[in-house]
């Protein structure tokens, strides 16, 4: 697992650790530090203010936008210049109507969703402020009932995968309509497995467990803390790591706007941007990240000191995310080839 500026972070098992409340204790004075004003380089205000001083961000609270929450505790925001309202939503289809009726100037989202929407004839021109999140081992996994006898990607054929509801793209049985169907299709593939002889299930998230011990579904995709969850509740195990592979290091989040307002309001953009990577350095001590996903999240601290968590650029790599676009297009879920180049905000 690599951290922000790139090194790796080593996964822990979640079986059989010792309780890390010292750790936690310690992530808490840590970011109490930094809420505390002590000094981050590079936080002063820029000498001329963005030209939208107050803006508001959509979003759907996880893992992968844990540093939006971190800038806003830790005043980044506030030294850009910036007031900023964090909206959440319950689906990027709702993110994304918000940005362009004018009631969010910023979103964050994976980016399967924005590709497939910029890839719609009535596109509303999208574009790439900051990379949010990228895959690292464990992220994202297939994971089996214990006693189901599934223990390889070879005996998923035949058998039924519950995923997360689809975000923007509708339910299709044999295109992938998602971020987790994608990566797990690509993954799959990789492995062997004829992916059209397998049946997916899309259901809401907060579902996914409970299907699985019910054998609604033979297998679910999951990320955490959804992953968690059913490792420690009853007892699932992984099948499948849906982000190795073709999908190593896959970018999976990033923090979008529409092209007119990047273009009206380009000093509001950079200021937003400079906030967030500080965040997303700042993120690159794990255990900051994870006091506040155990605020934000409500995980509880030790809960959220046993997540897997993958990285947090601090760049915009379009090399990168061009990875997903060309996944995309070899699984025929876009019509037209997309030039990540172009969406990426300079």
């Amino acid at each position: 697992m690599r951290s922000a500026s790139g090194s790796r972070i080593t996964r822990m098992g979640r079986f059989g650790r010792r309780s890390r409340t010292p750790a936690a204790a310690g992530a808490a004075l840590l970011l109490g530090g930094l809420l505390a004003g002590c000094h981050i380089p590079g936080t002063s205000p820029a000498a001329t203010g963005p030209a939208l001083s107050t803006i508001t961000v959509a979003a759907q609270p996880g893992v992968a936008d844990a540093p939006l929450y971190l800038a806003q505790r830790m005043g980044l925001f506030r030294q850009a210049g910036l007031t900023v309202n964090i909206q959440n939503y319950d689906s990027v289809a709702r993110e994304i109507s918000a940005l362009t009726d004018g009631g969010a100037q910023f979103a964050v989202g994976d980016y399967f969703d924005f590709f497939y929407a910029e890839d719609q004839p009535s596109h509303p021109g999208f574009v790439v402020v900051a990379d949010g999140y990228d895959a690292a081992p464990s992220v994202m996994e297939v994971l089996t009932a214990p006693g189901s006898h599934l223990t390889t990607p070879q005996q998923l054929v035949g058998k039924t995968i519950g995923t997360p509801e689809p975000g923007v793209a509708s339910f299709s049985p044999r295109t992938p309509y998602s971020m987790e169907t994608l990566a797990t299709q690509s993954a799959l593939t990789g492995a062997g497995v004829p992916v059209n002889r397998v049946h997916w299930k899309p259901l809401p998230s907060g579902q996914l467990v409970n299907a699985l011990q019910h054998n609604q579904v033979q297998a679910i995709v999951a990320t955490e803390p959804t992953i968690y969850q059913a490792e420690t509740g009853i007892g699932a195990a992984s099948v499948l790591d849906s982000c190795s592979g073709q999908t190593d290091s896959l970018p999976l989040d990033g923090y979008f706007t529409l092209g007119s307002f990047a273009h009206k309001d380009r000093s509001t953009v950079l200021a937003f941007r400079s906030a967030l990577q500080k965040a997303q350095s700042a993120a690159g001590q794990t255990r900051t990240v994870q006091t506040v996903l155990a605020s934000a999240e409500h995980l509880g601290i030790q809960q959220a000191s046993l997540l897997t968590l993958g990285a947090y650029p601090t760049e915009v790599k379009a090399s990168d995310l061009q990875r997903v676009a060309a996944l995309m297009s070899a699984f025929h879920v876009l019509t037209n080839p997309l030039d990540v180049s172009r969406m990426v905000f300079r």
